[in-house]
């Protein structure tokens, strides 16, 4: 892993129109993504760590628009692509592996006719060509070749989130986003796929953008850990400042809230109170009614996102820089 960025999301602000008014879906994101770089995003269900990811994919619909910010990848903003530079972008430079593989599977189309779809719509290859990259492909995600003829409903649900990575590998894009990769599969077949994601960036190099409620799994796995909450980004920290010592009362809240594997049994936390109205947001920290740590200027004041240590950023009124600064940005 090297310090250039493969992605840069600078002051991201995503909304959606609703009955009531705009919700506020995320506000002012900022993070970088290094080449060769597992980053992860973690926060509760709603703070808008899909939202994001889907604005990398340029794939909002409908009620959502981007306000404010620049989505940059290798020195170019995504946000002003046109079709034509976006087609090209998808897949080829980043591709994004969905939870529910079986919802993500053509039911009435093979395996081998939905991989080659991924390739040929970027690339002219001939049929031969076409038949060696296919079982490259699967043999990569340790699926044997003779299931290239298979329909998704006559594969195990592990193999068809296997073959939705094989997609993704298709075109050996930089940046990989897996939104939810592991759900509704079982802990052996998580740990399957997970190792064998890891074994894949370590072979091929691209760098990840991994999405999950799974803090403990990230922490397994990640170079470094987002952390969001109420649609704005908390806390940006290398996993082992995550911990030890993390910044963000809500970081902290939300590693008491899962049980240790190996440590000693400890009484679990929850985080009282619950995510603020994102329609009418207050003006002070959008953590201030739940959390123990409060003062009055974080009622009054929304806090800065700052840089406190070595790729290291937290906003919070209570956290003091930590140690040498970094020369990167967010």
């Amino acid at each position: 892993m090297n310090n250039q960025n493969v992605l840069s999301v600078r002051n991201l602000s995503i909304e959606y129109k609703a009955d009531r008014g705009q919700v506020h879906a995320v506000t002012d994101v900022s993070f970088n993504i290094r080449k060769g770089e597992f980053f992860g995003l973690a926060g509760e269900s709603g703070c808008g760590k899909s939202t994001v990811a889907f604005s990398i994919m340029q794939l909002l619909k409908g009620a959502a628009s981007i306000p404010k910010g620049e989505i940059v990848f290798n020195g170019k903003n995504i946000l002003m692509f046109k079709p034509e530079e976006l087609r090209l972008f998808r897949w080829e430079k980043t591709s994004m592996v969905l939870q529910s593989a079986m919802n993500n599977l053509n039911p009435v189309v093979t395996i081998q006719s939905q991989l080659a779809d991924a390739i040929l719509a970027h690339e002219k290859v001939s049929k031969a060509e076409l038949k060696v990259r296919l079982k490259e492909l699967v043999a990569m995600v340790n699926i044997n070749e003779n299931r290239l003829s298979s329909y998704p409903h006559e594969l195990s649900g592990g193999m068809r989130q296997r073959v939705v990575i094989a997609m993704a590998l298709a075109l050996k894009p930089d940046l990989i986003i897996f939104d939810e990769p592991t759900t509704a599969l079982d802990v052996v077949v998580q740990y399957n796929i997970i190792r064998k994601i890891t074994e894949l960036k370590v072979k091929m190099g691209f760098s990840i953008m991994f999405i999950t409620h799974d803090l403990p799994l990230m922490l397994e796995m990640c170079d470094r850990i987002g952390i969001m909450y109420a649609g704005k980004m908390v806390e940006v920290s290398p996993v082992v400042n995550l911990l030890n010592r993390a910044a963000h009362p809500y970081t902290r809240g939300l590693l008491k809230s899962f049980p240790s594997l190996l440590g000693e049994k400890v009484r679990l936390e929850g985080i009282p109170g619950s995510v603020p109205d994102l329609i009418t947001p207050p003006d002070g920290c959008l953590f201030y009614e739940r959390c123990s740590e409060k003062r009055e200027e974080c009622r009054r004041r929304l806090p800065e996102f700052k840089e406190i240590g070595e790729h290291w950023f937290c906003a919070c009124h209570n956290t003091k820089p930590k140690g040498a600064m970094a020369h990167d940005r967010v």
